[in-house]
Parts: C-alpha cells; sequence; structure tokens
C-alpha cells in the first residue's frame, strides 16, 4: 500500500497519477474511460484535475455508484462531481454519463445505465475501463456494495439498484465483475476511522460478504498514514 502523511499528499498524488495515465492511455488509443468515485477524498480530486489541462474531449465519465436521488440534490453524486469538475472543463456532453436516477422505480434507472455500459463498452464481457476510482467506507464498502447487501452476489449484471437496509434507501452501483474489468483500481482510503476496516480487508479472513472491498483484485492503494493497519 502507498501511505502519504497527509490527505492532500494522498489528493496530489492521485491527481498526478491520473494525468500520467492518460496521456499513457491516449498514446495508445482515442478515448480513455473512468468510473468515478463519490465522497470528500475524490471531490477534492476533481477539483485539482478541473485546474489540469487535460484533452477533455478525449476522456468519457462514469458513475461507479449513485444515490438514489434527483441530479440537482445535494446528496447527488453526479451533482458532486458537476460542481467539482465537469462545470469547470470545457467537454462534450456526450462524454458525461451520469446514472439516470428514477427515485420510484430504481431497477429501472439501474436497468437503463447498464443499457448505457454496455452500448458504451459494445461486445465485451464486461465493461474495459481504463480506470475506475473507489472509496472505502468504515463498513468495508465500496461503490454501493455495502456488507449483507444483495449485490455483492452479483455476477452477470453490471450494474443494479442495491437495496441498503441500514440506510433505508436504494443505491445505484457497479457489480464486482464490472469493477474489475478494469485496467486499474485505485482505492483511496483516508481518516483513522477506516483503520480497522482497512485491517479486515486486508487480512487473510476472506468474508466479503461482510467486508465486500475484498472483492475487488489487484488494486493500487492510495491511504493516509492514520488509515494504515496497525503492525
Amino acid at each position: 500500500m502507498n501511505s502519504f502523511p497527509t490527505v492532500s499528499d494522498l489528493q496530489d498524488s492521485v491527481v498526478n497519477d491520473f494525468c500520467d495515465l492518460v496521456t499513457r492511455i491516449l498514446s495508445t488509443k482515442d478515448t480513455f474511460s473512468v468510473s468515478l468515485s463519490g465522497g470528500s477524498t475524490p471531490k477534492r480530486i476533481y477539483e485539482m484535475l478541473a485546474d489540469r489541462d487535460l484533452p477533455w474531449s478525449q476522456i468519457h465519465f462514469f458513475w461507479g455508484d449513485e444515490r438514489n436521488v434527483p441530479h440537482d440534490h445535494d446528496d447527488s453524486n453526479a451533482k458532486m462531481v458537476s460542481t467539482a469538475l465537469l462545470d469547470r472543463i470545457s467537454i462534450p456532453p456526450a462524454n458525461v454519463h451520469r446514472v439516470p436516477v428514477d427515485v420510484d422505480n430504481p431497477a429501472s434507472a439501474a436497468k437503463a445505465y447498464e443499457t448505457t455500459l454496455r452500448e458504451h463498452f459494445a461486445g465485451q464481457a464486461f465493461p474495459a475501463w481504463d480506470l475506475n476510482l473507489l472509496g472505502m467506507g468504515d463498513d468495508a464498502h465500496t461503490a454501493s456494495l455495502f456488507p449483507g447487501t444483495s449485490a455483492i452476489d452479483q455476477t452477470d449484471r453490471w450494474y443494479v439498484e442495491n437495496w441498503v437496509e441500514k440506510l433505508d434507501t436504494f443505491r445505484y452501483t457497479l457489480t464486482a465483475p464490472a469493477i474489475n474489468s478494469a485496467s486499474q483500481k485505485w482505492f483511496m482510503v483516508s481518516g483513522e476511522n477506516k483503520r480497522a476496516a482497512l485491517a479486515s480487508v486486508s487480512s487473510d479472513q476472506i468474508a466479503p460478504s461482510e467486508y465486500p472491498s475484498q472483492l475487488i483484485t489487484n488494486p493500487k492503494w492510495y491511504v493516509t498514514a492514520d488509515a494504515m493497519p496497525q503492525a
């Protein structure tokens, strides 16, 4: 795991690595596809990326998970990314693939977004992201794959609605296979409150129903020192 003294150091590293990866990938093909994470740590990363001179017309943005709220709601991941990044850069609207939230019918919205993904990544068994950005909660969830929820066991679907009992709401999320199909998967973990979860995820006890972040294979970890498991 890559350990950083502060969350600012972590964010600086992710931004620099993101820009380097975009440059490298676009030297070999025409487009770069990234699945985004919600949360306060990624938000600052998106704000920093908005100040970088990147070939935005070649970058496609998707959402790894979303809340079941309208896009103009303060809890919306779409709103957060728009405010932090998309509203501040020049990018073709066709490059921005938001989850079509339907508060009253989340199953329909999830299927519609899966159709969007399958059309964009046509002919592929699962979406071939260049990068999947991930966070981890203090309960070891990632995207909206929460402990004990049905989406953890999905192996055929790409994107699903997921009932989260402890939140008393639906969330939208990529399934584990649709996350693992990324060429690169970067976990961004900060804060002392994540230490116990990260220790469980990185332990020899394999229990993805309890620690869903264990479902993600061969990720790259960006972790602040206060979140690192104790030796």
